[in-house]
């Protein structure tokens, strides 16, 4: 059999709803406990005396059944929406909480960040929970003392170093925690979501450092409801639905599984979707993607006049005025591309009917091959009255976008730009293109 660094098999975690997990005794809970003992020895002699009450607690698997193994050197992501079983995983793997049922098999040393501060103490410094946190992880005197101002130059926090982290932001805490978990040369690296709490300088660094890692021949497991960061870095994935593994294998195509199940709401009408936000003083009812005959479309190409209309209705009595409206298109994976909206474009509606249609038009789509989602907004005044994440899919196909019957290859990047390139102080005209700064660039 290959040679693996994780194995999990049959996981499952039960938790009974409204008990508490048993903990480690601090010697504050025994003085407690010393000081109330007379006050519960009468409480359990009236109790006695009482009609017993049944004290059954529903229970709920947060994990179950979960198998999977990890090669060494992998990138391994894990993703499902809030609630899938995701960080219940990684605290098995860490050791923070046991497993109701199954077996998890780790070879060698495991560092995690599950989540901000974890392991430090409040009073202590930087410098002290540094060196706390080092030892809880497993890192020998030696080492640690060998790494500690690379790991105090990776965290950005010298300045801070002697100041009681109870003063630190969460960004700071992250950084901290990071640097440690990531200094300590692990065999298995595993990484919950709270990386979105940092910058984005920082967030790159964390991902380079984690990349170093996995070249290294170490493992990482890395928890994101960011698409785009977990198709970037991880070769495979897992799909968590309900506690249970619902997906596996290629990041794309579990990422795909993702976004086609029912949790994304698929199929669901405009009208009818309950995941939006605002005071609902308009609402969308309908948005249809139209092309250059005015026909609803899910299929445009490149380079293509599209047409975006949106149908509204105010709540009743509501008055529209001053009314903004904004369509954001982005990839699948969560990362805008651009935007349009009425404000950028000579001011918003100043007054609109209760039930209507409005349309945006794009005279020549910029989007690459592939498949978009397109998201809503809609303010009155400059209150958001309606807010929609992921109310279409649009599929974009090749198209003539430069007029030379050609396009770049897709892994440029989803946007297309209109350009020429000509010698430095030559005109349009000597080269034999059109003088219009807007014509398309020929190659």
């Amino acid at each position: 059999m290959a040679e693996r660094a994780l194995l999990v098999e049959g996981l499952g975690k039960q938790y009974r709803l409204g008990a508490r997990e048993a903990s480690y005794r601090t010697l504050r809970d025994a003085v407690t406990d010393a000081f109330l003992a007379p006050v519960r020895r009468v409480a359990h002699q009236f109790r006695r005396q009482a009609p017993a009450i049944p004290q059954s607690r529903p229970t709920i698997w947060a994990l179950k059944d979960v198998s999977f193994e990890v090669a060494p050197g992998e990138m391994v992501g894990i993703i499902g929406k809030n609630g899938a079983g995701k960080s219940t995983l990684l605290k098995i793997l860490s050791r923070v909480t046991e497993p109701t049922e199954g077996s998890v098999e780790i070879r060698g040393r495991v560092g995690s960040l599950l989540e901000v501060g974890t392991g430090f103490h409040p009073e202590l410094t930087g410098r002290e929970n540094v060196i706390l946190s080092g030892a809880i992880l497993g890192m020998r005197r030696a080492e640690l003392t060998r790494k500690f101002d690379e790991i105090v130059a990776f965290s950005e926090l010298d300045e801070f170093l002697d100041t009681p982290v109870k003063h630190y932001s969460s960004g700071m805490f992250v950084r901290l925690a990071f640097a440690v978990a990531a200094h300590l040369d692990p065999d298995l690296l595993l990484v919950d979501e709270v990386l979105a709490v940092g910058d984005a300088a920082f967030q790159r660094k964390c991902v380079a450092k984690m990349l170093e890692v996995g070249r290294g021949g170490r493992t990482v497991l890395f928890v994101s409801h960011n698409l785009g960061m977990v198709n970037a870095l991880c070769g495979r994935a897992l799909l968590l639905r309900d506690g249970r593994v619902a997906a596996a294998g290629t990041t794309e195509a579990v990422i795909a599984r993702y976004l086609e199940s029912e949790e994304l709401r698929a199929g669901v009408a405009l009208e009818d979707r309950t995941d939006r936000s605002g005071n609902g003083v308009l609402r969308f009812t309908e948005m249809q993607v139209l092309g250059a005959d005015g026909q609803p479309m899910d299929v445009v190409m490149s380079g293509q006049r599209v047409r975006v209309r949106l149908a509204y209705r105010a709540a009743p009595e509501a008055v529209l005025e001053n009314v903004f409206f904004q369509v954001l298109f982005g990839t699948l994976f969560g990362q805008n591309l651009f935007v349009c909206l009425t404000r950028a474009c000579g001011g918003n509606f100043a007054r609109l009917p209760p039930v209507g249609r409005i349309v945006c038009e794009i005279p020549v789509l910029p989007l690459a091959p592939g498949s978009y989602r397109l998201s809503l907004t809609g303010k009155v005044g400059e209150v958001i009255a309606d807010e929609l994440t992921e109310a279409v899919h649009l599929t974009v196909i090749e198209g003539d976008f430069f007029g030379s019957g050609r396009l770049p290859p897709s892994s440029s990047g989803p946007i297309l730009v209109q350009h020429r390139w000509l010698v430095d102080g030559e005109s349009a005209a000597s080269r034999g293109t059109s003088g219009d700064p807007a014509a398309p660039a020929r190659y």
